[in-house]
């Protein structure tokens, strides 16, 4: 586990970090891959987690030729993922750190997804009540990789960025730490990486 003894507030991602709950949007991603004809790239959408589902619609239809309406795309990946979902697995890494560091450090969830979406996950999964605040896609004029979000779960704990530690799953998740002058600690396939 690491030692986060020299800051005062942890910054967790959602989805992949503290939420298992990836592999159910690659199904979600696949049956709105096939609906509007983009070729399914499991890996290069995963790389995508973090970025707002309406900014990974722009990015598809700019790498396929396609005009598809964000919005409607996004609207139909949404309810994809919300009738396939059961209840949320937390991930137990992240998990220990949060009960280690809970009442000692400042905690946030700084997340590309949606904040209905976002709210649901978190109280379904018993960590909402653990957090001191959420920043989602809705909260934020710029998603990942952009430092707005990170930058404003720091601001919302009272916290200057660089007294903070992102904890992240995604290439562009600690971008987006990095650009928030934050300190990242990543989470590959729902393991700690301690940094050497």
């Amino acid at each position: 586990m690491p030692d986060l003894s020299r800051y005062k507030g942890i910054v967790f991602d959602m989805d992949g970090t503290i939420i298992d709950s990836m592999g159910t949007h690659s199904i979600a991603w696949r049956k709105t891959c096939e609906k509007y004809g983009y070729p399914f790239d499991k890996d290069y959408l995963h790389g995508l987690g973090g970025v707002p589902t309406d900014e990974i619609v722009k990015l598809l239809n700019e790498k396929h030729d396609k005009d598809n309406n964000p919005d409607e795309v996004a609207m139909f990946k949404r309810e994809m993922f919300n009738q396939l979902k059961d209840k949320p697995v937390v991930i137990d890494d992240t998990f220990a750190v949060m009960e280690r560091y809970q009442g000692k450090l400042k905690m946030g969830v700084g997340t590309g997804a949606d904040r209905s979406n976002a709210m649901a996950l978190l109280t379904d999964s018993g960590l909402l009540e653990r957090l001191d605040t959420v920043v989602t896609s809705t909260d934020v004029t710029h998603g990942k990789p952009h430092g707005e979000t990170f930058i404003t779960v720091a601001t919302n704990m009272g916290l200057e960025p660089s007294d903070c530690v992102v904890f992240e799953d995604t290439e562009i998740g600690r971008m987006a730490a990095k650009n928030a002058g934050m300190d990242c600690i990543m989470v590959v396939d729902g393991k700690i990486e301690l940094p050497v």
